[in-house]
Parts: structure tokens; C-alpha cells; sequence
């Protein structure tokens, strides 16, 4: 059996159409579906939901975020 390394760009690519939340560096959660993002981490996600303090303030269609705000990307488990 062989174990291959995924690299950050290769866990990046397998999650674009899926949920993920993007914490910022503010603190600032943002969770949608990732439509795009590119090498300097600008983030494109859809059917995006604004958390502030773990409290949901605003709904946006689209959003785009500058990749130097982001903290990290993770994906997010599929609302039943």
C-alpha cells in the first residue's frame, strides 16, 4: 500500500463546488460553497453566510475574499 502527500494546492482543488467556512483574520467567519480561488488565496464562494462571534449577521449571493485576510479554509459538513 502507498501513501501518497497531498499538498495544500491538491486539497484546495478537490474542495471548489463544496461547502467550506473561511475564518479571517479578524475573526470573521464566512461559509458557502467555494466557486474559485487562485495562488494568492482570493477566495470566490457562493450562497455565502456571514458569522460574527458564531452569530449569522448577513447572507450574500456571492462573495470575494482577499487572500490576504484569510486564516484558514476548511470544509464544512453538508447541512441536512
Amino acid at each position: 500500500m502507498s501513501l501518497r502527500k497531498q499538498t495544500p494546492s491538491d486539497f484546495l482543488k478537490q474542495i471548489i463546488g463544496r461547502p467550506v467556512v473561511v475564518k479571517l483574520n479578524s475573526g470573521v467567519d464566512y461559509r458557502g460553497v467555494l466557486a474559485c480561488l487562485d495562488g494568492y488565496m482570493n477566495i470566490a464562494i457562493e450562497q455565502t453566510e456571514e458569522y460574527v462571534n458564531g452569530q449569522l449577521k448577513n447572507k450574500y449571493g456571492d462573495a470575494f475574499l482577499r487572500g490576504n485576510n484569510v486564516l484558514y479554509i476548511s470544509t464544512q459538513k453538508r447541512k441536512i
